[in-house]
């Protein structure tokens, strides 16, 4: 049966290499599947051995199949920053490469087989595999290679890596966001080495510069937990955050349990799987430092012991509506016209809104009858519920 399967395809490839020149690779490529063979260019060999068929120059590939080695040079060039295990390779080829192909299994009805591109990107992976002794991974590789045949060249991208940990900033007057650079708005250019930013004055500015240092990450990412005026005070184990390394060169390394980057300290930094998905619900325990127009009566002051244990209503100006409890109240005059308010409540009260505005019920200045202003707020702590 084999013999009348080898017989069927030495007749259908005498009738297209009368018609056009292949190397061994591309014509072995063609019959491959359907003898179950893994080389294609053995079995090209061999077919055209049988046909006594000398092959020219590929009408496919231009035979690229004998550049490979300096391709090779090239992926390894660019791997050789990073710290990897496994890999993936693509490839870009000029589309007259990918038409050809194209045009001879259309018309010679050949179909089920690997294109062109899986073709050189699977010997790629082969022989780049035995020269780095890494293992490659469609599934989730720690490094892609694009070989960019139209140009010669080759790009690497590393996975992404994500990270918990927790921030705390024991400085007034640190922005928690970077502004973003200003040449390329956040986006990545030659002016900020592709990190989006410039500089590196705020909490997310110190922690970035932190995995750019010690990762070589192009970018990161934070996702929040919360957030804080520029005068506020971080305190306690420190406000909860996440991050995701975009194309870090380092992938394993031994982080200490505390990492002091600018004025900000890095508490309990540790790479996980992935980012939660979806809103995370935290309970936030906060100072808030509040004047008040007029001198405050005590009896006034204690109207605010109502709060604990109860919600607030949050406007939205899109009309929405969302509700926050209080879960503890406590409050200490400080002079005749102004008050500390010390809470635990949970995650998401805009607190300048929340001392006075019309878009939050109840708010301190409407319990005590006196118009006050949130001069500033610190957090003690802050948990994941």
């Amino acid at each position: 049966m084999e013999q009348d399967k080898f017989a069927s395809v030495l007749v259908v490839s005498k009738k297209i290499l009368s018609e056009y020149d292949l190397c061994d690779n591309c014509l072995g490529r063609l019959f491959a599947k359907k003898l179950r063979l893994s080389s294609y260019k053995l079995l090209g060999k061999k077919i055209h051995k049988k046909l006594g068929i000398q092959n020219k120059k590929c009408h496919i590939c231009k035979n690229v199949f004998d550049t490979l080695h300096y391709y090779i040079e090239k992926m390894q060039d660019s791997s050789s920053q990073y710290q990897y295990k496994t890999f993936l390779v693509g490839a870009k080829l000029r589309p007259s490469v990918l038409d050809r192909d194209d045009h001879i299994r259309s018309q010679f009805k050949l179909r089920g087989i690997d294109g062109i591109k899986t073709s050189i990107t699977r010997e790629l992976a082969k022989q780049f595999s035995r020269k780095t002794n890494k293992r490659q991974n469609q599934a989730e590789p720690d490094l892609t290679l694009t070989v960019d045949f139209k140009t010669e060249s080759c790009e690497a991208h590393s996975k992404s890596l994500y990270f918990s940990g927790r921030y705390t900033k024991p400085t007034r007057d640190i922005a928690q966001k970077q502004k973003p650079c200003s040449n390329c708005l956040g986006k990545g250019c030659v002016s900020c080495h592709r990190h989006g930013m410039t500089e590196f004055d705020s909490v997310e500015g110190m922690i970035c510069k932190y995995f750019f240092d010690k990762f070589g990450a192009a970018q990161a990412k934070i996702t929040w937990i919360g957030g804080e005026d520029t005068t506020s005070l971080v305190l306690g184990k420190g406000r909860p955050f996440f991050a995701k390394l975009l194309n870090p060169k380092k992938r394993k390394l031994v982080l200490p349990k505390t990492i002091s980057s600018g004025k900000i300290k890095i508490h309990n930094l540790k790479q996980i799987p992935k980012i939660p998905q979806g809103p995370i619900q935290f309970l936030s325990k906060v100072t808030l430092y509040i004047t008040a127009e007029n001198p405050i009566a005590p009896e006034s002051l204690a109207k605010l012991d109502g709060l604990a244990g109860n919600t607030v209503a949050i406007y939205e100006k899109s009309g929405k509506r969302s509700e926050k409890k209080i879960h503890s109240v406590k409050h200490a005059l400080t002079s005749p016209n102004s008050f500390t308010l010390e809470m635990t409540l949970d995650g998401g009260v805009p607190l300048k809104h929340f001392v006075y505005g019309d878009n939050i019920f109840p708010n301190v200045s409407d319990l005590i009858s006196i118009k006050c202003a949130l001069e500033k707020f610190d957090f003690d702590q802050i948990q994941i519920r």
